[in-house]
């Protein structure tokens, strides 16, 4: 039941009906827990029972983390350290189960994998081939664990536990951020069930908007720019240096427009149902160094780093040698997070490195002077736009070939590599019907329009009426329906 289609639509229409017709506050999370498995089911049925599974055992960790002390005891200090021992060995397990869950689906064959290759073990090969073909990870598995991972640090730190199971479900299998996010708290979505409203016209027409805006990133411009990305890296064999810097670029738009147009859908969605979920891109591709690209790319899977892992590490308080391996080691965790195969770990550990180089540049143009009011002038600002913009999208290529041997062939050949002469017949005039050069001005155009989006809402101030946005609405779903190409692909995140 992908969101760019007629039984999706039929879907929502559904919920929201049912679920605006019912005032019993009960009832509406339950029927919202019966919607996102029927949901879920529609495309893995079988693994609704683990979700279920998964969701009440993190529960009731998260209930016996809530427990207090047992102050009836005459040793009360040592009712409070058996207490915070008790504690701390719930939340590891917690935290254990979930790295397991996750890692059982995704990274038993890659672990196998690697390991067969390094010590000659044919037989871990086997399993491992055997392993990838039978065993399909779970949709949305890796948000779900982060998620369970975060609450119950969030109790261990002292925040309320989920008080119903009902309302800590309602919240944990939403269908709108089930499959690929946002990432979002449990006492964040708690609160907003207290205080729900039906929608008023205006956040009706807001939650249209972003379900319209949403489609016409997805359906209408990353799933035509996918099928020049996927012939470009299908073939790269015989594509030339122009081609293969062509499909990096168009990649690197592909992703963000699929990704952010999956998320715009899934706050429309919520928007619809009264709840707000938090924004996951911030023009992340007009930032000037890479710190402000990690804090306007995938922000919420951003904050989760930073709150649960960088800073129990440590963060940026015990000297700068420290900070960087700490940046190093979260990016490397991220790049991992992201899928089991080598090119997500060099993917990871690059932007960390790119980060450690930041910082470093930092600090000593906080000393000298000069260099600080460089990158303060219009061409200082301009070099590091292109420094930031170019290691994001050449890293893409990792992101988009994982398997190290493909990625290294297309570095290998990003500079004075000629094509072969079938490639622009077949990619270009015949399956694209366009030239390479109208292909980047059609790129072009769509940064272009990311910038003029960017002028209007943020340095001018300016945002669309209501009015005019559900006027728009049905220009936008008729151009994604007339536009977009036959056969939507599936969504890139859905892979993580």
């Amino acid at each position: 039941m992908n969101f760019i289609s007629i039984p999706f639509a039929l879907f929502l229409l559904c919920v929201i009906t049912l679920y605006w017709s019912v005032d019993d506050p009960q009832r509406k999370m339950g029927l919202l827990v019966i919607a996102s498995l029927v949901f879920y089911a529609s495309f893995q049925v079988q693994y609704v029972p683990l979700l279920l599974a998964g969701t009440w055992i993190n529960y009731h960790i998260g209930r016996s983390l809530a427990l207090p002390p047992d102050w009836r005891v005459d040793d009360w200090q040592f009712a409070q350290e058996d207490w915070n021992r008790r504690r701390l060995r719930l939340l590891w397990f917690g935290i254990g189960l979930n790295v397991l869950l996750l890692f059982s689906f995704k990274y038993v064959p890659f672990t196998l994998n690697t390991v067969g290759q390094a010590f000659g073990w044919a037989p871990a090969e086997a399993i491992a081939g055997w392993t990838s073909e039978n065993l399909i990870a779970p949709i949305g598995l890796s948000f779900f664990c982060f998620e369970c991972i975060a609450y119950l640090v969030d109790v261990y730190r002292g925040a309320p536990a989920a008080p119903q199971f009902l309302k800590f479900s309602a919240y944990k299998l939403f269908f709108a951020k089930l499959l690929s996010g946002p990432i979002t708290r449990y006492h964040a979505i708690a609160a907003q069930m207290q205080t729900q409203k039906c929608p008023t016209i205006d956040r009706i027409a807001e939650g249209l908007w972003l379900i319209a805006c949403g489609a016409i990133k997805k359906g209408l411009l990353a799933d035509n720019i996918g099928i020049l990305v996927d012939l470009s890296f299908q073939n790269m064999q015989r594509a030339g240096s122009g081609d293969l810097w062509l499909a990096t670029f168009a990649y690197g738009l592909q992703l963000y427009l699929d990704f952010s147009g999956y998320v715009d859908m899934a706050r429309g969605v919520a928007v619809l149902l009264g709840f707000h979920l938090p924004q996951n891109f911030n023009f992340p591709y007009l930032t000037t160094s890479i710190a402000d690209f990690w804090r306007r790319w995938h922000m919420t899977l951003g904050d989760w780093l930073r709150n649960y892992l960088y800073f129990p590490l440590g963060g940026s308080r015990r000297g700068l040698f420290r900070t960087c391996w700490n940046l190093l080691i979260v990016m490397a965790i991220a790049g991992i997070w992201h899928g089991a195969a080598w090119g997500f770990v060099v993917w990871g550990l690059l932007h960390g490195v790119a980060l450690v180089i930041h910082r470093l540049t930092d600090a000593i143009s906080n000393r000298v002077e000069r260099l600080k009011s460089f990158w303060q002038k219009p061409s200082g600002i301009l070099i590091a736009w292109v420094l930031t913009q170019l290691m994001v999208f050449t890293t893409w290529i990792f992101f988009r070939l994982p398997n190290l041997k493909d990625s290294w062939l297309v570095f290998t050949r990003l500079i004075g590599h000629p094509a072969d002469a079938q490639f622009s017949q077949k990619v270009y005039l015949e399956a694209i019907g366009l030239q390479p050069l109208q292909v980047w001005l059609l790129l072009g155009l769509i940064v272009a329009v990311m910038f003029i989006a960017y002028s209007f809402d943020r340095i001018l101030k300016l945002q669309l009426n209501w009015n005019v946005k559900l006027m728009l609405v049905p220009a936008c779903l008729f151009a994604v329906w007339l536009l977009a190409p036959q056969g939507a692909l599936p969504y890139i995140y859905f892979d993580f």
